[in-house]
């Protein structure tokens, strides 16, 4: 399980990209997503620091929790 914290999401359409790019990193991950809190929480063989990149790449804000 990956926890991250995530910033920048102020929208539903935020959220699907942030799983969007969570699953093209792990395609089988399980990833729940809370907008108010940014809390981001993934059931992934995926490297945080991998996650925490392509995140950030995508113009959002992402450190591990």
């Amino acid at each position: 399980m990956v926890t991250l914290n995530v910033t920048g999401m102020t929208c539903d359409g935020c959220v699907r990209a942030v799983e969007r790019i969570i699953k093209a990193q792990d395609p089988q991950a399980n990833v729940t997503i809370d907008l108010g809190s940014g809390r981001v929480e993934a059931a992934t063989s995926a490297a945080p620091a991998a996650l925490v990149e392509a995140i950030e790449a995508a113009g959002f804000g992402a450190q591990a929790a």
